[in-house]
C-alpha cells in the first residue's frame, strides 16, 4: 500500500494528510496553526509544515508528496536564497494603488488577454510593483520570486539559504496563473509585465507539466503542487460542467472550463486548474459571516437559525437583505454597506430575517455563477463546500437561488486531498 502525503498550507493553518493510494483512505493526518496577519514571515509556514508532517507520522514511509497552498502571496528571495522581507499575502490590500497603476499603463483588456487577469491587490504582480515603489532597496535585492507553495516545496526538497539553488524552484500552472505575469493560453511567463512591475528580471519557478515531477533529497517523487482552489477542485474530482461554490469567511465560485477565459471587466479571474483545464473564478467578500452575524443578532445557535430560515416561505415575504457587510468585491463595491428592505409589519419576523440572510448570501454567490454563464461556461452541477455549506437551510435553499442541482460532499480537507491525489498520480 504505497503512501503519499498531501499538504494544504492555507492562510490560517497547515494540514497534512497521508493517503493510502490503494484505497484512497486517509490513514494519518497532522495540523499546525499559522500566525494571523496579511504580512507573514515564511519561516512560520516552514515550522508549521514541519509540525504538521511530524504529527502525520513523518515522511519516512512516504513515496511521493505534493503541497497545495494559498495563492498569490509574494515570497521574495535574494541571490543567497534568503527571504528578503515578510511575505505579502493575498489579503494584503496595500498594493491596490499599484494595481490601478498597472491597469493605467497597460489597459484592462491587454492584461486580460495576456494573463487572464485584471490586476487587483490580491495578485502577485501588484505586490511586486508596490515593493518597487515603496521599498526600492528590497526590490533591488530580489533575485527570485516564489509563491507560498513554491517556496515550501523548495525548502522541503532540501533547498534554502544553506543550499540556494534558485533554479530548483518549481510550481504548477494553477498557481502560476494567479501571479499576473503568466499566460494560461501559451503556458509561458510574460516577462515584460514582470519587469514593468519589479523593474528587473528575476528567476521564476519552472512550471512543471501535469505528469512531471522532481525529487527530494531522499529520492521521493514530488508533485508540482497547486493553488488552493485548484487543489480543492482536484480533491473533489470536479469535471467540466461542475462549479465549486465555497462558503467560508469569503466566498469563491469556480468552474472547470475546457477553454481559457479572459474577462476584461476583471469580474472573473481566468486561472488554470491542476488537471490541464482552466478554473475561471469569482470571489465574494460576504459569505458565511452573513449567517454568523444574523444568527448572533437573533440570539440563536446555527441550528436554531437554520430552523427559523426553513420555516419562512421562499422570498421571505418580500424581506430582502443585501449582505455587503464588508463592502463587496463582486460586484466591485469596496465601500458598500449592507441593507435590509421590504420591511412591513407582516414581513418583519425572525423567520423571514433568517431566510433573507440565507437568500441574500446565496444571491451574492449566484452573481458569480451568472458572471461565469455570461462568458459561455456551461454549468450543470454545484458542489457546495466550506463551513457555510454545513447549514441545513443553506443546503436546502441553494438549488432554488443558484438555479442548479446542488451536491454537498462530506466535509474534508479537500486542498490537502487534491495535493495527495496529485502525488498519487506520480506513482501509479
Amino acid at each position: 500500500m504505497p503512501l503519499v502525503l498531501g499538504v494544504d498550507s492555507s492562510t490560517q493553518s497547515c494540514k497534512a494528510v497521508v493517503v493510502d493510494t490503494s484505497t484512497g483512505a486517509v490513514v494519518r493526518s497532522g495540523r499546525a496553526s499559522h500566525p494571523d496577519g496579511t504580512s507573514v514571515d515564511p519561516e512560520a509556514w516552514w515550522h508549521a509544515l514541519d509540525t504538521a508532517i511530524t504529527a502525520a507520522g513523518s515522511l519516512d514511509d512516504i513515496v511521493a508528496w505534493s503541497i497545495g497552498g494559498q495563492q498569490h502571496g509574494l515570497v521574495a528571495l535574494d541571490g543567497s536564497g534568503a527571504v528578503i522581507r515578510d511575505a505579502l499575502l493575498w489579503n494584503d490590500t496595500r498594493s491596490a494603488g499599484a494595481a490601478q497603476d498597472l491597469i493605467d499603463e497597460f489597459g484592462a483588456s491587454e492584461f486580460a488577454a495576456r494573463t487572464g487577469l485584471v490586476p487587483v491587490a490580491s495578485f502577485t504582480i501588484t505586490k511586486l510593483r508596490w515593493l518597487r515603489d515603496n521599498e526600492p532597496e528590497n526590490a533591488a535585492r530580489v533575485a527570485a520570486v516564489a509563491l507560498p507553495h513554491d517556496w515550501l516545496t523548495w525548502r522541503l526538497r532540501g533547498f534554502g539559504p544553506e543550499n540556494p539553488a534558485l533554479d530548483e524552484l518549481v510550481t504548477d500552472r494553477s498557481d502560476a496563473s494567479g501571479t499576473g505575469y503568466w499566460n494560461p493560453t501559451t503556458g509561458e511567463y510574460d516577462r515584460d509585465l514582470l519587469i514593468a512591475a519589479l523593474g528587473h528580471d528575476v528567476v521564476l519557478p519552472r512550471v512543471l507539466a501535469l505528469d512531471e515531477w522532481v525529487t527530494d533529497a531522499e529520492g521521493r517523487r514530488v508533485g508540482a503542487g497547486a493553488g488552493d482552489n485548484a487543489a480543492a477542485a482536484l480533491g473533489l474530482g470536479a469535471v467540466p460542467g461542475d462549479v465549486v461554490v465555497s462558503i467560508g469567511t469569503s466566498g469563491t465560485v469556480c468552474a472547470i472550463s475546457t477553454t481559457p477565459i479572459s474577462d476584461p471587466s476583471g469580474t472573473v479571474a481566468g486561472f488554470a486548474d491542476a488537471s490541464g483545464h482552466f478554473l475561471p473564478l469569482v470571489a465574494t467578500l460576504n459569505a458565511a459571516r452573513v449567517v454568523d452575524v444574523t444568527a448572533a443578532l437573533l440570539g440563536v445557535t446555527h441550528s436554531e437559525f437554520s430552523d427559523l430560515a426553513l420555516r419562512a416561505a421562499s422570498g421571505a415575504d418580500g424581506l430582502t437583505l443585501v449582505p455587503y457587510f464588508e463592502g463587496e468585491r463582486t460586484p466591485n463595491l469596496p465601500d458598500a454597506t449592507a441593507s435590509l428592505s421590504g420591511m412591513t409589519l407582516a414581513s418583519t419576523t425572525r423567520e423571514n430575517l433568517a431566510r433573507a440572510a440565507v437568500e441574500g448570501m446565496l444571491r451574492g454567490l449566484g452573481a458569480g455563477l451568472d458572471a461565469l454563464r455570461d462568458l459561455g461556461i456551461p454549468l450543470e452541477r454545484a458542489l457546495l463546500i466550506g463551513g457555510g455549506a454545513q447549514s441545513e437551510a443553506v443546503r436546502r435553499i441553494a438549488p432554488e437561488v443558484l438555479g442548479l442541482a446542488v451536491e454537498v460532499p462530506e466535509p474534508g480537507e479537500y486542498v490537502a486531498l487534491g495535493a495527495a491525489r496529485q502525488a498519487g498520480s506520480l506513482v501509479e
